[in-house]
């Protein structure tokens, strides 16, 4: 099992991820002050900001980075995950996308919380609009 692995974390700061995920500021600042500021980085990464993509990069969390690209659409990135044996975090972007045979592997595991946070993150980028005029090409 690799490093770092999203499943590692206690329950209550999972719980904590969701809510940073779904915007809640306090839980963002919470991580981010009490010693997990990669799961503040990745949940600003998951509503788009880039420089928290960048720090996910640079401070040893590649694997989180490509997870915030493959729960949304990028191929490349899942194959990464893939390659790299990082099934589990396939499996919840996967999940994060709404693919029903993730989700429901996720309930086989009694995952629960990544079930939840699956679903914020697919609430999150379904929401989103492609704005043409803030195209970084």
């Amino acid at each position: 099992m690799k490093e770092n692995q999203l499943t590692d974390y206690p329950i209550k700061i999972l719980l904590a991820f969701e809510m940073a995920v779904g915007g809640n500021k306090e839980f963002f600042d919470w991580l981010f002050n009490n010693g997990y500021p990669e799961l503040a980085a990745l949940s600003n990464a998951i509503r788009g900001n880039t420089k928290a993509i960048d720090w996910l990069m640079k401070n040893g969390f590649l694997h989180l980075a490509a997870f915030d690209a493959a729960s949304v659409d990028d191929e490349g990135a899942m194959k990464w995950l893939e390659k790299e044996g990082y099934h589990f975090l396939v499996i919840l972007a996967k999940a994060s996308r709404g693919i029903q045979e993730a989700i429901d592997e996720l309930h086989r595991q009694d995952l629960e919380i990544f079930v939840r946070i699956a679903f914020r993150i697919k609430q999150f980028s379904d929401g989103q609009t492609f704005d043409y005029h803030r195209s970084p090409f």
